[in-house]
């Protein structure tokens, strides 16, 4: 459970790894959490972007074959 209000989510991290992470964390003054969380709202952000950019490429094609 959270305190937040967002749903926890479980990974399976080594913990060598884990603890070592949350050195790095520590010495960059976040959370694994945060850092978690800013990484995965990046990578989608920029998976939505290629998406729309492929609709549009797509739309932009087709729209193209009509004119001919």
């Amino acid at each position: 459970m959270t305190t937040k209000g967002t749903p926890g989510r479980m990974v399976r991290i080594d913990d060598e790894t884990w603890a070592d992470y949350g050195k790095l964390c520590e010495e960059e003054g976040t959370s694994r959490g945060d850092d978690l969380r800013r990484h995965a709202k990046k990578r989608v952000a920029a998976w939505k972007r290629k998406k729309a950019a492929e609709a549009a490429d797509l739309t932009r094609r087709l729209l193209d074959a009509d004119s001919d």
